[in-house]
Order: C-alpha cells, then sequence, then structure tokens
C-alpha cells in the first residue's frame, strides 16, 4: 500500500512540472528572431531571410560577387551565364574560336566539324567517302553507305554476287541464295520443301518434318491426325497418346 501511494505521489508530481515545462517551451518558440530572420512557418523557431545566412544566433549577409546571384534558395550564389566558379568570385568563360557556351554556361564546346584539342578547337579532317556526324557541335564522322571505317579511313565494302548491302556496313545473300564465307551460293531445295520467310533458308511443306538436309513425311497413327503445326500429328478425340500409338481413352 505504502508504495503505491508513493508511485502515486509521484505522478502527481510530474503532472504539476509538466506545465511549467511546456510554458518554457512555448515561451522559447516565442523569442523574438535576430535581424534579418523570420519566424519559421512550423512556429518552432526562425530562419534567416533570403540573402542571408544563419551565424550562430544571427544572419549575415550573403556576400554575391560581381556576376553572381541567389540560387533559389538564397542561401548561397551562383555564376550569371558564361562565368564561372573561381574561388569567391566569377570569371568569364573564355570561348575558344568556333565553341559556343555549353548548356550550364559555365563551359564550352566546339562546333560542328570541330574538336577540342587542349583549350582549343581543332578542325576535323573528314575522309574520302565519309561525312559529319550529327547536326550539333561535334567533331565526329561516319562512312558512307557502302562504306566501312578502318583507322582513320573509309574502305569500300566488297558485296560479292547474288547479294546486296544491309543495314550499316554488312551484306546479305538474295532470296534462294545462302551465305558460305564471303561469298552467296544458291540454296537446294530438298523434295517437298519450300523457301522460308527470310528467303536463306526453306521449310517442310505440311505433312513433313525437317531431318537433317531433307522432308520426311509425318506417319500419324491409327486414330491419329496432323496436328495444327502440320510437322506432328495429335490423337483423335477419344484417344490420348501412347508412345508411337494413339489409344482409347479410358475416361
Amino acid at each position: 500500500m505504502r508504495g503505491f501511494q508513493a508511485s502515486r505521489r509521484l505522478a502527481l508530481g510530474i503532472l504539476a512540472c509538466w506545465p511549467v515545462a511546456a510554458a518554457g517551451q512555448a515561451i522559447s518558440s516565442l523569442a523574438v528572431p535576430p535581424a534579418h530572420a523570420h519566424r519559421e512557418s512550423r512556429g518552432m523557431g526562425w530562419e534567416c531571410d533570403r540573402g542571408y545566412r544563419r551565424a550562430g544566433e544571427a544572419c549575415e549577409a550573403v556576400p554575391v560577387p560581381e556576376n553572381g546571384y541567389l540560387d533559389s534558395y538564397g542561401r548561397t550564389w551562383e555564376c550569371d551565364r558564361g562565368y564561372r566558379k573561381v574561388r569567391e568570385g566569377c570569371a568569364a568563360v573564355a570561348v575558344p574560336e568556333h565553341a559556343f557556351l555549353d548548356a550550364r554556361g559555365n563551359g564550352w564546346k566546339c562546333g560542328r566539324g570541330y574538336r577540342d584539342v587542349g583549350q582549343s578547337c581543332v578542325e576535323v579532317e573528314v575522309p574520302a567517302n565519309a561525312f559529319l556526324a550529327g547536326s550539333a557541335g561535334g567533331g565526329a564522322w561516319e562512312c558512307e553507305r557502302g562504306y566501312r571505317r578502318i583507322a582513320d579511313s573509309c574502305a569500300a565494302i566488297a558485296v560479292p554476287a547474288n547479294a546486296y548491302l544491309d543495314a550499316g556496313d554488312r551484306w546479305k545473300c538474295e532470296r534462294g541464295f545462302q551465305r558460305s564465307g564471303e561469298a552467296c551460293g544458291p540454296l537446294e531445295l530438298p523434295a517437298n520443301a519450300y523457301l522460308g520467310s527470310t528467303g536463306n533458308d526453306w521449310d517442310c511443306d505440311r505433312g513433313y518434318r525437317r531431318q537433317r538436309s531433307s522432308c520426311t513425311a509425318v506417319a500419324a497413327p491409327a486414330n491419329g491426325h496432323l496436328d495444327y503445326s502440320g510437322s506432328s500429328w495429335s490423337c483423335d478425340a477419344g484417344y490420348q497418346r501412347q508412345g508411337t500409338r494413339c489409344i482409347e481413352d479410358p475416361r
């Protein structure tokens, strides 16, 4: 009983002290902000105005150098377009001839047909049978159709007889021919076969299946029939497959 009463007195003491502590917090949160500051939207303290930053319990002005501006938060600064940060200031970006400011505005890129070498832009030497690649700044080049890049030049692609240029720098055999090394030979169709959709291979007619280089007839057993593919068989309704036979379904 004595222990219960002691615990009760302790709890009552804590409750009696709580309003004092809460009042102290309220007084702290209502403290007057320093110069160039304002109360936070949550009312829990203060923060410096735009263009100032916190220094202990005060707000000091953000020193914005010439050709600079406050960032979106107003706590630091960025350089204007055409300038870059150098220590505590902004220095003009030295754009060489045949170059332009990059998207961020604090660097540069060479114009079309030029490439950067050190701090300058050097004209790109485009070889014969080539053209400048891309429409923006840069100095890349590509070989024309029918040529492939070899080191710093463009060599003609040797297209064999019965072939044609495909995408890029490759060639492909015409329909009815197949590749054999660097040449295109006639495609020999076995009996009961036809040219496939690519024109460079063959498939067996319906009712036949491919076995190496020939087409073998599909032999459907009794109570069986060709399936949808045409190259195998299935059992008729009421029958089930057992090895190479169709037996009556016991169900």
